[in-house]
């Protein structure tokens, strides 16, 4: 979701402005000049006319700049990012013996998520940059100053119309979102991929042997006091016996008697 909010708010985005020039002789003012741009953002394509406030004659112009590749670069990641997120839901669910077999599924699935995790970082960082520069390009008072008729005191320019950049600002913002996302999602797929769990086995190991060292202490203590409480026993058999023999002394003693 994240990935079509991304490349659907750059790569459907169409916007414009519209600017005025008002020349001495109002017969060559032209008060409704719109220029259009969009997605892929190529403006030094962007043409249009305006006049020159000497007579009939018309000034063709172009917008400056090209942020066309920073915004491809985005679009295309944002897409191969949600086709990928959309075949791995479908493994997650329906393949999942699969995935787990010979640890190959999540050792390719980390792979990718480190891939996609930087490849969001850089076309995010670039389109935030090729953003600024259409900003600028755009700017109602910039594309003022090409026109010849502008330069003129006599003649009143003015913007009616600057472009509205909120969904592009807002694709920005979803491309630092997956980058974050998708960073937070390589310690999920890493414990996935059996090298968290052969780490803890391994810190594990030394202490099972301490503790099972101990127990054999324990056992052979246990097994100690056991002889010597069965030997103190045998000691006292013969001690009581011999009491008794003392004590039937007196009885034949009285018998006599």
């Amino acid at each position: 979701l994240f990935a079509i909010f991304a490349f659907a708010t750059c790569g459907g985005y169409s916007g414009g402005l519209r600017l005025s020039v008002d020349c001495v002789n109002k017969t060559e003012s032209n008060l409704s000049i719109d220029i259009a741009f969009a997605y892929p953002f190529r403006l030094h394509q962007v043409t249009f006319e305006v006049p020159t406030c000497e007579g009939k004659e018309r000034q063709k112009l172009a917008l400056t700049g090209d942020s066309s590749s920073s915004a491809e670069f985005f679009v295309t990641v944002a897409v191969f990012a949600f086709l990928y997120s959309l075949a791995a839901t479908v493994v997650y669910i329906f393949f999942q013996n699969k995935y787990r077999e010979n640890n190959r599924g999540p050792l390719i699935d980390f792979i990718i998520t480190v891939v996609f995790s930087f490849l969001w970082l850089v076309g995010s960082s670039a389109w935030a940059k090729g953003l600024s520069d259409v900003k600028v390009a755009t700017d109602p008072k910039e594309v003022l100053l090409l026109m010849s008729a502008c330069k003129q005191p006599s003649n009143k320019c003015m913007a009616v119309h600057s472009p509205v950049m909120s969904s592009l600002n807002t694709s920005v913002v979803f491309g630092f979102l997956n980058f974050i996302l998708w960073a937070g999602n390589i310690w999920f797929v890493f414990k996935e991929t059996g090298w968290h769990s052969s780490g803890q086995r391994y810190l594990s190991d030394p202490m099972e042997k301490h503790s099972s060292s101990y127990n054999q202490g324990g056992y052979n203590q246990d097994s100690y006091g056991s002889s010597g409480g069965y030997s103190q026993q045998a000691s006292m058999g013969p001690s009581s016996d011999e009491f008794g023999q003392q004590s039937s002394a007196p009885a034949s003693f009285t018998n006599q008697i």
